[in-house]
């Protein structure tokens, strides 16, 4: 296979196992790149490429800011915050004013669902989506899976616990899309109400007791309380959320085998886990960052093919 069989990466939905296997191999050569005392390329030397974040970020913004720069492309950075946006202009009206500058490709942050589909649809350049509300966020989906390969050499027939707020994450979604096409096991566990009505219609088990989840699982994802999205109390109170389902050392040392933590970010220290679980051997939290560099680059490179 010489190529991905999609011009843009909107969602892991729409990439093949072929993809995602093609994504891995490139990450896998920028990794060795990116460990090198010259850590650039020149791979998108004549590429431009526009990062428009219509909400907050710092790791993903960060990261695919790196992966580009690393890449020797020409990078423009756009922030909603202090933009014309803020003064009424459209989201087709900002793109169509960046692609006048003569821009190649477009990484993309939007709070609504499908942001990323309405600009393919409506635009030339390649797009990235950097997440979509609650929709999608592909390239943490890759990198997440990309490291738990790396840790046990293949992800076909681990079990992947997802713990907390699926209901409002884009992580978990583009994360069990990954992991099933890889062929592993998810299971999702939280409280209930944070848990999507037709989850199980995805192929996907639901677990509501945490420890019963972790005896089962070979990796755990944590994922945040994602309180800027709850616009109802959907438990208690934090702290009664942690006692239920936050991860602490005696909990992971309680248990039958060693399982792996995983944390997309920011982590809630003392929340969804404790310190000592973030930085114990068992959480693989910063390698998730680095190989983040890496699979953006992959997926700017790859993409980058398919530039007309």
């Amino acid at each position: 296979m010489n190529g991905l069989s999609v011009k843009h990466l909107l969602g892991i939905k729409y990439i093949t196992k072929e993809d995602i296997e093609l994504i891995f191999q490139t990450a896998d050569n920028f990794k060795q790149v990116i460990n090198r005392p010259i850590k650039k390329v020149p791979s998108l030397r004549d590429i431009t490429i526009a990062n428009l974040f219509f909400e907050n970020s710092t790791r993903t913004k960060l990261s695919f800011e790196l992966a580009e720069k690393r890449l020797s492309a020409d990078v423009i950075n756009f922030s909603a915050s202090g933009s014309s946006v803020k003064k009424g202009e459209t989201l087709l009206d900002t793109v169509n004013n960046i692609l006048a500058m003569k821009v190649d490709m477009v990484v993309m942050r939007h709070p609504l669902p499908g942001a990323g589909q309405f600009l393919a649809k409506n635009i030339d350049a390649v797009i990235v989506n950097a997440g979509d509300g609650t929709h999608e966020h592909p390239t943490q989906g890759l990198l997440d899976a990309f490291s738990i390969r790396e840790r046990y050499g293949e992800v076909a027939g681990k079990k992947v616990v997802i713990v907390g707020d699926i209901l409002h994450s884009r992580v978990a979604l583009s994360n069990i899309f990954t992991l099933q096409k890889l062929g592993a096991e998810v299971k999702v566990c939280g409280p209930a109400t944070l848990i999507p009505k037709h989850v199980e219609s995805l192929g996907v088990g639901y677990e509501p007791d945490l420890i019963k989840a972790l005896e089962w699982c070979d990796v755990a994802n944590m994922l945040r309380i994602q309180m800027e999205r709850q616009d109802i109390q959907y438990f208690p109170s934090l702290r009664e959320y942690t006692l239920q389902y936050g991860l602490n050392k005696n909990i992971l040392d309680g248990l039958s085998k060693k399982i792996t933590i995983m944390h997309p970010g920011p982590i809630n220290r003392g929340v969804e886990v404790s310190s000592d679980v973030a930085d114990s051997e068992q959480a693989i939290i910063l390698d998730q960052v680095q190989n983040g560099v890496a699979i953006r680059m992959a997926v700017l490179y790859l993409l980058a093919g398919k530039i007309d």
